[in-house]
């Protein structure tokens, strides 16, 4: 348990002074509430015996008041400081959580569900906060408490003292037992917490195909047992947790009636006085609170400990693709050699591409066609090392890839992936997210070589129309094209389709290559498609078959080739590339 908390221990000693304030301020108020029952005390003797005045109750009176304003002011600041830190620990992880996940890889997030992260960034994090905060305030009141409290009573009346906190010990044990028994729980709340947020997450991501398909009651019946799952563990969790608080309750309910029986005995035998009776009684109720506090710490630690734990396990993920201890920063343009490259997934067998070699100089346009799960999406995931290439497997400028400065490397590429994904913000907005503050002429220019700029004139918002979840609003045509324009406002020195022009229809598709060709003479260029009126502008084109090289050359050459890429141009109706 203590391991997790590791985590957070640099943050507790950037914010020590704020923990020292609240712990004095925490103190201050118990010594203005430990002073409540002394002035009850004199109070309830003084007219026991009728040796009182007005100005005496006055005097008690503004007392206890100053006391309580004193115990006011205290517990805010007390707050202020000690909650305040947990706060902005809190706030801390959450940004180091989410810098960390930004740094990792798709093996990552292949693993791991979108709704199970989103809960660890949240209500775990919820549950670090309160273990940095009210735990400690817990514990160390009810520390400070107890033992003050203990001190008094002994004071007072050493005998009747050992006689009323007798039940108290067994609550030790009782904290103990609870304790080793809470943790697991905690943690089976959680991960069941991750599942049903998973299962939401992705209910709604794909209402669009649960309806389409009519599977609403299927995925409203998961929901449902994952949602009884969720209840079942923390029942499980307050059939144990429930206990505490009423034995709890008993005990001190018994320390009580001892008080009444041994207390009320000296008080009618004159050794215990009706004040002292009155404080001590004030005493073993405040008594109470302390020994609670102890199960809420108790409660807190496992649960946040249970927390950290899953937050640790994001967080000691290591980033498969790092920098080269010397990154160089810069990259000249020149053609890219890829040599005798073969890669195999992390766990699989098999690998997913098989002795690739090919050059590409600067200026030309390679096209790449090939059967689904050829490998395409593959090699050009190795080409901007979104997966990772072995050593000298693919060159730059002469230097294998791995040398290169990740960010450098990726901002010399501009891609326009297979799955566009669109921000939940406006059209402007998304076309110039590689380039934040972009002005409007630019992000025309890029819209009008994608030809997404005469549907957006169309809208009733142009250029500020939201375009919703993921581009919801947009059709897959509308999407692809803007996807298209953010990549062409980076004027990138390579720019890579990956079967970025599969929804549009063939005279969009005609009118984007034109335009790219014109803009982009003298520009490196690499471009996947089916299509073979795609690929017809490239300079060569490489087909891939189960992950090997099976045929390159000019378009023109390969459509009068035997093979693969003069099939599937027969099957479209395709008989020989156009004048350019």
């Amino acid at each position: 348990m203590l391991n997790e908390y590791k985590t957070v221990t640099p943050y507790l000693k950037k914010y020590w002074y704020s923990y020292v304030s609240g712990l004095l301020f925490l103190f201050l108020t118990n010594a203005g509430q430990l002073m409540i029952p002394q002035v009850l005390r004199k109070s309830v003797d003084a007219i026991y015996l009728g040796d009182f005045s007005d100005s005496f109750i006055l005097r008690n009176t503004l007392f206890i008041l100053g006391l309580a304003v004193l115990v006011a002011v205290g517990r805010f600041f007390w707050r202020f400081f000690i909650q305040g830190a947990s706060r902005r620990i809190e706030a801390a992880l959450r940004l180091r959580l989410f810098d960390h996940l930004l740094l990792l890889g798709h093996n990552f997030f292949s693993s791991h569900k979108t709704g199970d992260i989103m809960t660890r960034a949240t209500n775990d994090l919820n549950h670090v906060r309160m273990a940095t905060g009210m735990a400690l305030i817990a514990f160390a009141d009810g520390l400070f408490m107890s033992l003050a409290i203990l001190i008094i009573l002994f004071r007072q009346n050493s005998m009747l003292a050992g006689l009323t906190i007798l039940p108290l010990p067994i609550i030790t044990f009782i904290i103990l037992f609870f304790g080793k028994m809470l943790g697991p729980l905690f943690r089976k709340v959680q991960n069941r917490f991750s599942a049903l947020s998973g299962h939401v997450q992705e209910s709604l991501s794909g209402i669009r195909v649960i309806k389409a398909f009519n599977r609403e009651d299927y995925f409203a019946g998961e929901f449902e047992k994952k949602n009884d799952d969720y209840k079942d563990a923390n029942m499980s969790l307050v059939k144990i947790w429930g206990l505490y608080f009423p034995i709890i309750s008993f005990l001190s309910g018994v320390s009580t009636v001892l008080l009444l029986v041994f207390g009320g005995q000296a008080v009618i035998a004159g050794s215990f006085s009706p004040g002292d009776f009155t404080a001590f009684l004030s005493y073993l109720g405040m008594l109470v609170w302390p020994l609670l506090g102890a199960g809420f710490t108790v409660n807190m630690i496992q649960r946040g400990g249970a927390s950290l734990k899953r937050i640790n396990e994001i967080l000691d993920s290591e980033p498969l693709i790092r920098n080269a201890g010397e990154p160089i920063d810069r990259i000249r343009s020149s053609e890219i050699i890829v040599e005798n490259l073969t890669y195999t997934h992390p766990g699989a067998d098999k690998p997913v591409l098989e002795d690739i070699s090919f050059n590409l100089k600067e200026g030309e346009i390679l096209g790449i066609l090939g059967r689904t799960g050829s490998g395409k999406s593959t090699l050009l995931n190795l080409l901007t090392r979104q997966y990772d290439p072995p050593e000298w497997s693919i060159l730059l400028d002469g230097v294998d890839i791995r040398m290169y400065e990740i960010n450098a490397l990726r901002r010399y590429f501009g891609v326009v992936p297979q799955e566009n994904f669109l921000f939940s913000t406006t059209i402007e907005e998304n076309i110039s997210f590689g380039i934040p503050g972009a002005d409007h002429q630019a992000v025309q220019a890029a819209a009008q070589l994608s030809t997404i700029d005469r549907d957006v004139e169309a809208f009733p918002r142009k250029w500020e129309t939201e375009v919703g979840e993921r581009g919801v609003t947009l059709s897959g045509g509308q999407k692809q094209r803007v996807a298209i324009s953010r990549a062409l406002i980076l004027d990138p020195p390579v720019l890579v389709f990956d079967d970025a022009l599969s929804a549009v229809d063939t005279e969009t598709e005609s009118k984007i290559l034109k335009h790219l060709l014109q803009e982009r003479a003298g520009k490196t260029s690499i471009v996947v498609s089916h299509r073979i009126s795609t690929l017809q502008y490239a300079d060569k084109v490489i087909v891939l078959e189960k992950g090997k090289i099976v045929e390159s050359g000019t378009p023109a050459e390969l459509i009068i080739h035997e093979g693969i890429y003069s099939d599937i141009a027969r099957l479209q109706n395709f008989s020989a590339p156009e004048e350019m």
